[in-house]
């Protein structure tokens, strides 16, 4: 599966641009799309899921065309949309049963097997009677997933989603698409949380203000912060001057005051020594400064 986008604009009313002259080639296996809020992903999530129309631009899925396949493109989805809801009087079983007969699963013996089959996989079976909106709120996001798969779609497009679960729900969550994604499927997951890409994703692509900003592996990001994390052990006077000249990373208190981690280009004036950067201060130095040069030009 191969999804290709070209030249793609969503343009609101008063001339704001969601989605920018977008290219973007996007393969088999998990993609990451990661940028602030506002930066036109939501956008493009609606779009390549059919639920919006864009102003101009294309997007192939293999060898059809978005503008003149929907249908067929349809049935190749399953979607997570970040406000995922559902009847809140339906149990867990039920819910998941209706969303197959939307899914196009005619056959009751059918849609029984894959209902329990899918619960069973998402780790709901045991609250399959429990009505829906019972579940917890990491259970909802499963049972989201759940449903974007119950159809065994070849493109399954997330959205935020890890956004309020604990850290152990976050980490399962994670896990579950990884595993998922170890079938020959395209999974897009749209987050601005930096460790939802990291752990999961082989390609990732950063958007801003609807453009893109940067595509490639986590790994080639990461390598362009490479000499450009610190870390400084600061008094507590220290800690407050370096807050207002750099982005502050994490902070963790030493005897005297604090180890800090900032991103910058160079340090002057307090005692530090360069670290290897992971893929969230690559973001900061990346949205610190190529993308202020890049939407300043």
């Amino acid at each position: 599966m191969h999804i290709k986008i070209e030249n793609l604009n969503k343009i609101y009313k008063g001339g704001s641009y969601a989605v920018n002259n977008l290219n973007l080639e996007i393969p088999n296996g998990m993609f990451g799309l990661l940028g602030p809020n506002g930066a036109g992903k939501s956008t493009l999530m609606r779009i390549l899921v059919t639920l919006m129309k864009p102003t101009s631009g294309k997007v192939y899925y293999n060898d059809y065309e978005l503008s003149k396949n929907r249908r067929e493109i349809r049935s190749m989805l399953g979607y997570l949309p970040q406000d995922f809801s559902f009847f809140s009087k339906l149990k867990t079983s039920e819910f998941l049963d209706y969303t197959a007969r939307l899914a196009g699963m005619k056959s009751g013996a059918a849609r029984r097997s894959a209902v329990d089959q899918m619960l069973e996989e998402v780790g709901l079976f045991e609250v399959r009677d429990r009505n829906a909106n019972k579940l917890s709120g990491g259970m909802k996001r499963r049972l989201g997933i759940a449903q974007a798969l119950i159809n065994d779609p070849q493109i399954i497009i997330v959205d935020e989603p890890t956004t309020g679960l604990d850290p152990e729900e976050r980490i399962r969550f994670r896990n579950l698409l990884s595993t998922i994604s170890t079938r020959d499927v395209i999974i897009i997951l749209s987050t601005h949380i930096v460790g939802d890409i990291s752990s999961t994703c082989d390609n990732m692509a950063l958007l801003n203000q609807g453009k893109l900003a940067f595509a490639g592996s986590p790994e080639q990001l990461v390598k362009e912060a490479e000499g450009h994390v610190w870390v400084i052990e600061a008094t507590e006077q220290e800690y407050l001057e370096i807050n207002e000249k750099y982005p502050v990373i994490s902070t963790i208190p030493i005897d005297g005051g604090w180890e800090v981690q900032v991103v910058a280009n160079e340090i002057n004036g307090y005692q530090g020594k360069p670290m290897d950067p992971n893929l969230e201060h690559a973001y900061v130095h990346f949205m610190e400064n190529k993308l202020n040069q890049w939407s300043n030009a």
